[in-house]
Formats: structure tokens, sequence, C-alpha cells
């Protein structure tokens, strides 16, 4: 038995239990910026490439079936001085400025004039942020998660989202991390205890079994079976 089998044979029956999918999903997608598909940039993730292209792929069927689609971006004020400890920590952070190519958005993956755009200044996609009275506003109870990276932005989601209230699914193939170790290691934490790590695939079909609502509001999602 490998180290992995008897990490998986201790979790099991114990951290492996499956939330599924809910009725009313939201496609949100993590700092997919050019700091991390760009190999000169110092956060430069070499899988990124990969798990935005498969992420596009999950985008183009949200798209198409009227699933919310929220992107999210890292951005500072002058100075970094909303970044707090942050910065201090990761001070490569303080270049993710307005008007810094590094802080644009990956130009294989852009959102629309329909799409919601959150700002953030930290790890998680809710902290500090209006996501999560979005999401419900918009009844959303399942949040497909993609981005970069797999042991920073998406974990820190994938755990407060959980703890928010929302079904976490991350497709495997659509996050990325600088380093294939850690984000091996933070799939699995993720999959044991705060989400589902899924295939891509399977994420797709559930977009594609939707049927479309329209609120009269104007606000779109897809409607329960």
């Amino acid at each position: 038995m490998t180290a992995v089998d008897a990490i998986g044979a201790n979790y099991a029956g114990v951290f492996d239990h499956r939330l599924g999918f809910g009725r009313r999903p939201a496609l949100l997608l993590i700092d997919f910026i050019a700091a991390y598909t760009q190999p000169d940039s110092p956060l430069y993730a070499p899988t990124a490439a990969d798990a935005i292209a498969h992420s596009a792929g999950l985008y183009t069927v949200a798209k198409a079936h009227r699933v919310p689609v929220i992107f999210t971006r890292v951005l500072y004020g002058a100075g970094a001085l909303d970044g707090g400890l942050f910065v201090q920590k990761v001070p490569v952070l303080k270049r993710l400025v307005p008007g810094e190519p590094l802080a644009a958005f990956a130009a294989s993956l852009t959102p629309d004039a329909q799409d919601v755009v959150v700002t953030k200044q930290y790890a998680s996609a809710f902290f500090g942020t209006s996501l999560a009275s979005l999401l419900t506003a918009q009844g959303v109870d399942t949040l497909i998660v993609c981005g970069v990276s797999t042991s920073g932005c998406v974990r820190a989601t994938a755990v407060d989202g959980m703890q928010h209230g929302f079904r976490v699914i991350v497709p495997r193939e659509c996050v990325a991390d600088r380093h294939p170790e850690p984000h091996q290691a933070n799939l699995f934490d993720i999959n044991a205890k705060y989400g589902d790590v899924i295939a891509a695939s399977d994420a797709k079909a559930f977009i594609e079994s939707r049927q479309v609502l329209e609120r009269p509001e104007g606000s779109l999602m897809a409607c329960p079976e």
C-alpha cells in the first residue's frame, strides 16, 4: 500500500462523504489573470493555461444554459494599503494594481457584460466582498469553483463557500497551482472536508442537464428539475 493509499484508507468513511449538486448552480472563476499565465511572472503557474482551457469549456456551457457566472480578481489601491498583512506576507501581490498587465484577465477567458466581476484583496472570494449576498439573492445553492491557485484562493474560497451554506464543487481539471504537490494535497483536503472534487466532464453534464429559468427581475439561473 502506498502512502497515498494509506491516507485514503484512513480517511475512508470519515471524511469522504459527498455533498452532490443542489438545484441552482453558479460558476465561479477565481483569479484567471495574467500573473498566473505569463512565464515571466513571479506567480506563474505552469498548468494555469490548461485549467483556463477546461474552465472556458464550462464557461461556454454555463452561458448557454444561463447559469450565473462570477469572475474574481485580486486588485489593490495605491500602495496596496488595502492588502493589509496579506501583502506583507506575499509582497509580490503589491504589483496587482490598476493598469498593471499582470492584473488583467487572461486573454483566453475574460468576462462579458453580463458576468459579475468581484474584486478581492484576500485569498477567499467571500472575505470582504458581496459574493455571499449576491449568490443568496440569486437563489444559488451550488458553487462550481474553478481557478488559481488550488492551495491558496481556491481552497480558501471552498472553505468559506461551505461555511456560507453552498455546495462546493471543484472540477479537478479547472484548477491549477505552481507545483503539483500542494495542488494534489489541497484537492485531497477539499474533497475530504469542504466539497466534492469531480471531473470537469461531470460538471459540464450537470450544467447541461439544467433547464433555464428567467426570473421576472431579469436575473438568469438554472431551473430545478
